[in-house]
C-alpha cells in the first residue's frame, strides 16, 4: 500500500530528475563533443568557435543552475513499468505534477498549448502533455522512466525507480 508521503517523495524525485535532464548534457555527449573539438587544430575555425561556445554554455548552465537550451520543448516520458509496480496507478499524476513543478523551478520555457482555445497553459501540461509513452511488463514490480525534452541538445536520459 502506498502512502501519500511516498507519492510526494516520488513526485519530488521526478521533479528534480526532469530539471536535471534539461540542465546537463549526458556524459557520452560531452565526451564526443570534446573529441570532436580536439580534432579542430585551428583555434579560429568556425567549428572550434562553435564547440567552445557549446562548452561555455554548458559551464554557464551548471554555474547558474539553468537549462542548457532555452527551447526545452514538450516534455516526454518513456515509461517501462511492471504491472505490479506499486505506483503504476499514480504515475500519470506524479509526472504531470513533476512537469508543472519543473517548469517553475528549473525554469522551463512554457511550450504546451491547449489546442481548442489556442492558449499557452504556462505549465507545460495540458491534455496528454507531458507525453507519456507506456510499456507495461506483466508480473514485474520495477519501473524505468526515460525523460526527453527539447531540441537537438538534450538526449533521452534514463532513471531507475525501484519498488520498496
Amino acid at each position: 500500500m502506498m502512502s501519500q508521503n511516498d507519492v510526494s517523495t516520488l513526485t519530488e524525485i521526478m521533479t528534480h530528475f526532469t530539471g536535471y535532464v534539461g540542465k546537463r548534457l549526458p556524459t557520452d555527449v560531452i565526451k564526443k563533443l570534446e573529441e570532436l573539438r580536439s580534432k579542430e587544430k585551428d583555434e579560429l575555425s568556425l567549428a572550434r568557435v562553435v564547440y567552445d561556445s557549446m562548452f561555455e554554455n554548458q559551464k554557464q548552465a551548471d554555474l547558474l543552475d539553468r537549462p542548457c537550451c532555452q527551447d526545452t520543448g514538450v516534455i516526454q516520458y518513456f515509461i517501462t513499468a511492471g504491472s505490479a509496480f506499486p505506483y503504476l496507478g499514480e504515475l500519470e499524476s506524479i509526472l504531470q505534477t513533476a512537469t508543472e513543478e519543473t517548469t517553475k523551478k528549473a525554469p522551463l520555457r512554457h511550450n504546451a498549448v491547449e489546442t481548442f482555445i489556442e492558449k499557452n497553459t504556462g505549465t507545460n501540461t495540458e491534455s496528454r502533455i507531458p507525453w507519456l509513452d507506456w510499456e507495461i511488463i506483466p508480473h514485474d514490480d520495477s519501473c524505468t522512466i526515460e525523460v526527453y525534452m527539447g531540441s537537438s541538445l538534450v538526449v533521452v536520459a534514463e532513471g531507475m525507480i525501484m519498488a520498496y
